[in-house]
């Protein structure tokens, strides 16, 4: 069984996490406190980051956009970067713009300062970074709103990685009740419809110790 090394709240796990679903390939999660560094887990990814997927062979595939650009070849049924090259340019850009801007500005300030110091015991959380992290959420759930208006899906007529690593970031800020769905109805009709797919299901029974997700989180009609 393949086995992917993740953190319960950590929007790269879920986006590989999501990915594997949808290609209807089964896997054993595996809980990695990366702050221990351990010495096991930095023999199959020496950045000592999650997720990391490791293969039935053997194979040790570190890092969210690594493990999917694999998945995409290795596992080319159910297709999520696009097909053709004007479709694959947008998927990347917006996977890039998720998981590179919306992880800097929102969910690094959020779920980094409330979940990740929690877990890691580092500190409280910074009243700065949050207030930051607000303010930069709502510019974004515009953003979002404006791209699930004009296409049925983020990156045009298909669903692909683009909504997944969207989805996978804003699951993680639901789960703490930091997203304000009536910003963008069109961007919370396109969670809906994200949220409601059979590879999601697993990430809506995630539960972390200490901490209640609010009662619309599993709600598939929210």
């Amino acid at each position: 069984m393949r086995i992917v090394f993740h953190l319960t709240l950590c929007a790269f796990s879920r986006k590989v996490r999501l990915v594997l679903a949808e290609k209807r390939l089964p896997f054993e999660l595996r809980l990695e406190k990366v702050w221990e560094r351990r010495t096991d887990y930095l023999d199959l990814n020496q950045a000592g980051t999650v997720p990391t997927l490791l293969e039935d062979n053997g194979l040790a595939v570190p890092g969210s956009n690594v493990i999917c650009e694999y998945l995409e070849e290795a596992y080319p049924d159910s297709p999520l970067l696009g097909t053709t090259l004007a479709e694959r340019v947008e998927v990347r850009r917006l996977v890039s713009w998720f998981d590179e801007k919306f992880n800097a500005e929102v969910t690094r300030k959020l779920n980094g300062e409330k979940y990740l110091k929690r877990i890691a015991a580092t500190g409280q959380p910074d009243a700065g970074a949050l207030r930051a992290g607000y303010a930069n959420l709502r510019e974004h759930m515009f953003y979002l709103g404006w791209l699930a208006e004009g296409r049925k899906y983020l990156a045009g007529g298909n669903i692909s990685l683009a909504d997944f690593a969207a989805a996978a970031h804003l699951s993680v800020l639901d789960f703490t009740g930091d997203v304000d769905w009536s910003v963008s109805p069109h961007a919370h009709e396109w969670y809906a419809r994200i949220k409601s797919r059979p590879s999601f299901r697993p990430l809506l029974a995630d539960r972390v110790p200490g901490m209640i997700p609010p009662p619309h989180y599993a709600n598939l009609d929210f």
